[in-house]
């Protein structure tokens, strides 16, 4: 669910909410639409993950070299931590801003998130047995009936496991993207931070890569059943 910790109460101007009201498959935060995917284990649109992650990643930073948590003063000892330092101001303002007056109950999302999978389930059935009917019948037709023959094995459907494999594959393209934008920002920098910061970057990108290849293979592997 939501990490308490990701906003703070603001402390100078009173934050105006939104007045829309969550639904299901919309974000849990904003209530927005656009983009919405599961981050965190609960529905959240692309603007919020993105927030997040900025937010996220300052927090990383500070907790890598032992500085300050973020919040409250910008005071840093370097251009890069101070980056982070506003980057992570910015978007706890953005995410207090458009955060809903009142959030859903956690049990409605979690009932949300369940007739996605069962919707795919329903869609592939009927496929599923008109598959096996126009099979028998071409079975039929070309040979005549045998009460010995074996009646065609059920067609198993593995369109729930792809679907979730396609859904944490593309989390971690946008986790990739994110890396290589980071990468891209600390490749000209020097010093003994910038030089850690990457090492971290490039064992990061190597981890996704290789979880990347284990999702293909086992798409590879369901979509041949």
């Amino acid at each position: 669910m939501i990490d308490a910790q990701t906003l703070e109460a603001p402390t100078e101007n009173a934050t105006i909410r939104t007045s829309r009201r969550w639904s299901p498959g919309a974000c849990v935060w904003c209530g927005d639409t656009d983009s919405v995917e599961e981050y965190r284990n609960e529905p959240r649109c692309a603007t919020c993950r993105h927030h997040e992650s900025v937010i996220e990643e300052a927090r990383r930073f500070m907790g890598m070299y032992g500085l300050r948590p973020i919040g409250g003063t910008l005071q840093s000892d370097d251009d890069e931590e101070y980056e982070h330092r506003v980057g992570a101001r910015d978007s706890r303002r953005v995410l207090n801003e458009i955060r809903l007056e009142h959030q859903p109950d956690p049990e409605l999302v979690r009932k949300a998130l369940r007739p996605r999978a069962a919707a795919v389930v329903a869609e592939g059935k009927p496929a599923t047995k008109r598959a096996s009917a126009s099979s028998s019948s071409s079975a039929s037709s070309a040979r005549p009936a045998s009460s010995s023959a074996k009646a065609p094995a059920p067609v198993k459907s593995g369109a729930v496991d792809i679907d979730e494999i396609q859904t944490r594959a593309l989390a971690l393209l946008d986790q990739l993207t994110s890396i290589d934008a980071q990468l891209a920002r600390v490749a000209e920098q020097s010093g003994l931070a910038a030089r850690a910061r990457r090492s971290d970057l490039e064992k990061q990108k190597a981890t996704v890569l290789r979880t990347l290849a284990a999702l293909e293979k086992a798409r590879l592997s369901a979509t041949s059943k």
